[in-house]
């Protein structure tokens, strides 16, 4: 057999010359043909390696650099592939084959090159074989040629040669990682220029190749790429991010300069922690793990007294677990590093880095803890302006950061940067942030700074600074976190809080924060173990009323004041009868016909709206009669007067529907009502003569009221002067009015008794039905209706004067049947 074998090899070698002579042929299907005829031989006996060194290599190089035909070119490279394939040696084959592939992939001066794609990826698939038979020092020297023909397949516009071609470049790094270094740099251009392809299948072979060339290349080319693979965190496909946290996460365990750069790879990797795909996440941790891990067990002896005497914080994040030591210190060492260049990109212009960014903070600071303490104002400065970006994430985000702050750092360091930030500019994101701070802060470490806090936020300059819907909404925020954390303590400063609380609610167009204050008052009432807010008020209403009527000598229109006392009162229900006098106070200096006329308007509307559930509110101790003097002739008459001008009108009808109020609440005795008569009756009529409706309207009302109650009481002189004004609002333009003038002359004729006043009152009594009469004849048959009502109760005081008059007028009106009514009404009277 030994003897056979050199026999063979000559035998091949004899059948091969034969046919190699041929692939020099200028004819292609001569040359054609003999590459069949070598493939067919390769395919019926194996070739002797140093058969196909010695003989085949060459001449399939010289066909695969320089034959004009595609299918010479594409057998050529089919058997140099099987040749390989079988055993030959790939070091033998490097010197002839490796110059030919780079001759068609990347040719001198551009000319020559290989024009097929598929002949592209043949070439660098043989490439890819070559390196990975010819694995060792014996492929060192061809390195140059080799990163040459990768460069240029990397860049081929075809995308399986760039596949294949990322396959070869993570090849050749782990075949020669002791030279590898010396050529790594120039493919990391390529790589990066192609990293972006349209294909993700692509980016994945980029990213992989990208990290074995910097793993067994040079580490400096790691800040080369490192923004391209970030850039890849933000891929819509989720085996791109996969690729990428890969790579980073082998970095961190076996790159040789990994100490170098854990600043600039940790929060690559953190920031996978929040991908979308659960397989991220969880692949993202466990490679943290063990980096922390195996950093832990290198730093031993640096670590050992934490190791050994280390102790948990007291309070953490409820539902997360906490970090092992290694990563914690990880990021401990190398946030003075992260931290500048995070706080930049989460004031990026782009959406996706900003949000990207805030969710890496919270996992910085989650690891960081008490060392957060140290880089506190730039993390503030930056929380402050990214609070207020437009972005939902980015501000959740930033609110979950702010949290830790308040759990890993003493309130003494967080509070005192915080509250002097917001004392000298006051914003929205001050008080956003210093809520979260609250919220993640203890009761116990809060309670020596409540007063402080409290105070704070109850100046004026900081609870009145705007009225905008964010900063109202972030104050009432901070509000809330203060009851919700510190519960029973909050008694110590349950005034400050209502002062704030109060100021919200008097903010005009934010009604539709009212329902949350009130939970809120309800819920700083309920720590305190009292009964709902109005238990809050009554605790509180003496301080209240101090605090709101400090200035109110000087009130205007404009005047928070105003509105505050508005909410107190209204808002206190009966509790606002404890201070009855100081509301009476205030009502009485305010309402005097000096000050400003819109503060007035106001004054009087709350007022009204008290007297309406008087019992309910101004006079739920029974106290608010002992001042119904002071509300006649101190408020009211002064308020009646006439004075020119629509605004001294508006202050008329205002004062007039305040009147009304205390008429219609039923709380005045008769004696009480007569007394109001007496003082108001003149200025009451005289405002029947206004301009609006609703004055003389209710002035309508208030007269016969006063008719009612106490006109029996009224001499002949009084009734006279009275009726003229009631008849003229019988030709009043509102049909309301002329209804209840109509209502109010019933209540005149009932007050004429039988004595002597129905004879001095005869001719007035006579004129009356005169014109009475006339208005009978009324287009409105309402009015017709009302005004026989009011002929029918002044018929018994004189009925053959109105017989009279009836007779004078029957034939003239259009609908005599009312008159003829009349007349039957009196009749049965007589009888």
């Amino acid at each position: 057999m030994a003897e056979g074998e050199p026999r063979g090899a000559a035998e091949v070698s004899a059948a091969l010359g034969r046919h190699l002579s041929r692939l020099q042929e200028p004819s292609r299907e001569a040359r054609l043909r003999a590459l069949k005829a070598i493939g067919a031989e390769l395919q019926e006996r194996p070739v002797l390696p140093e058969v196909f060194a010695g003989q085949l290599l060459r001449p399939l190089a010289r066909v695969v650099a320089a034959d004009p035909a595609e299918r010479c070119r594409e057998l050529a490279l089919q058997l140099a592939q099987q040749g390989l394939s079988q055993g030959a040696d790939a070091a033998a084959a490097l010197p002839e084959l490796l110059p030919a592939v780079a001759q068609r992939l990347c040719p001198a001066g551009g000319q020559g090159r290989e024009p097929c794609e598929e002949l592209r990826l043949a070439l660098v698939q043989l490439v890819g074989l070559l390196v990975e038979r010819g694995r060792g020092a014996g492929l060192a020297p061809y390195l140059p040629d080799l990163v040459r023909v990768l460069q240029a397949a990397l860049l081929d516009p075809y995308p399986e040669v760039k596949r294949e071609a990322c396959r070869c470049a993570t090849t050749c790094a782990h075949a020669l990682p002791e030279h590898f270094h010396m050529e790594s740099e120039l493919l990391i251009k390529p790589l990066m220029q192609t990293i972006s392809h349209q294909h993700f299948r692509v980016r994945v072979a980029v990213i992989r190749a990208t990290g074995a060339v910097i793993q067994f290349g040079n580490g400096k080319s790691v800040d080369d790429v490192l923004s391209h693979l970030t850039q890849r965190l933000f891929d819509e496909i989720p085996q791109v991010r996969h690729e990428v946290t890969t790579v980073i996460g082998e970095w961190l365990l076996h790159l040789r300069d990994r100490y170098s750069y854990f600043h600039k790879l940790i929060p690559v990797l953190l920031g996978s922690f929040t991908d979308e795909m659960p397989e991220n996440r969880k692949l993202a941790l466990s490679y943290w793990k063990r980096v922390g891990s195996q950093w832990e067990k290198e730093n031993e002896e640096d670590l050992k007294d934490k190791l050994d005497f280390g102790v948990a914080p007291s309070h953490y994040p409820e539902g997360v677990v906490r970090p092992v030591l290694g990563c914690r210190e990880l990021v401990t060492r190398n946030l003075s590093k992260i931290l500048p260049g995070l706080c930049h990109d989460m004031t990026d212009w782009v959406e996706g880095t900003r949000i990207k960014s805030s969710e890496l903070l919270y996992i910085l600071l989650l690891h960081a803890e008490d060392h957060i303490t140290q880089h506190m104002e730039l993390l503030l400065r930056t929380l402050y302006r990214v609070c207020s970006d437009e972005e939902n994430d980015v501000v959740r985000n930033c609110v979950k950061a702010a949290k830790l702050i308040g759990t890993f750092v003493s309130p003494k360091v967080s509070l005192t940067l915080i509250l002097s930030a917001l004392k000298k500019t006051p914003m929205s994101s001050h008080l956003m942030i210093l809520a979260s701070v609250i919220r993640g802060s203890t009761r116990q470490v809060l309670e020596p700074h409540l007063v402080d806090l409290a105070n704070t936020l109850s100046k004026t300059e900081i609870s009145q600074r705007s009225e905008e819907v964010l900063y109202v909404e972030q104050l009432l925020g901070c509000v809330q976190a203060l009851t919700e954390c510190c519960q029973e303590d909050c008694k110590e400063i349950s005034f400050q809080l209502m002062k704030v609380l109060v100021t919200i609610m008097a903010i005009p167009h934010l009604e539709h924060l009212h329902e949350k204050v009130e939970e809120t008052m309800s819920s700083l009432a309920e720590v305190q173990r009292l009964n709902g807010f109005l238990d809050l008020y009554k605790q509180h209403i003496v301080q209240l009323m101090e605090w709101v009527s400090l200035s109110h000598d000087n009130w205007t229109c404009y005047s928070p004041e105003l509105l505050q006392l508005d909410i107190i009162a209204i808002h206190s229900g009966p509790v606002i009868g404890k201070v009855l006098p100081d509301f009476i106070l205030i009502l009485k200096t305010c309402l005097q016909p000096t000050k400003d006329p819109q503060m007035r308007l106001k004054l009087f509307t709350i007022l009204s709206q008290m007297l309406e559930r008087a019992n309910e509110t101004i006079n739920s101790e029974g106290q608010f009669l002992s001042y119904l003097e002071i509300v006649i002739k101190d408020m009211l008459a002064p308020n009646l007067h006439w004075h020119a001008g629509r605004t001294a009108a508006a202050i008329r009808t205002t004062a007039i529907s305040c009147l009304w109020a205390l008429i219609y609440s039923e709380m005045l005795s008769p004696k009480e009502v007569h007394q109001v008569e007496d003082a108001l009756m003149t200025q009451v009529i005289a405002t029947m003569d206004e301009d609006s409706k609703i004055t003389r309207l209710t002035a309508c009302r208030i007269v016969n009221s006063f008719l009612s109650v106490c006109g029996k009481e009224f001499g002949p002189d009084k009734l006279n002067t009275t009726y003229p004004e009631i008849l003229k609002r019988l030709d009043d333009v509102s049909h309301d009015v002329r209804l209840a003038a109509a209502e109010t002359l019933i209540s005149w004729f009932k007050c004429i008794g039988d004595g002597d006043g129905k004879s001095v009152l005869k001719s007035n009594i006579e004129f009356l039905y005169r014109e009475l009469l006339i208005h009978l004849d009324d287009p409105d048959q309402n009015i017709q209706q009302a005004v026989l009502e009011v002929l029918k109760e002044g018929s018994d005081l004189c009925p053959d004067l109105l017989v009279k008059e009836i007779e004078v007028v029957v034939h003239k009106h259009r609908t005599p049947v009312y008159c003829n009514q009349l007349l039957q009404h009196i009749q049965s009277r007589r009888k």
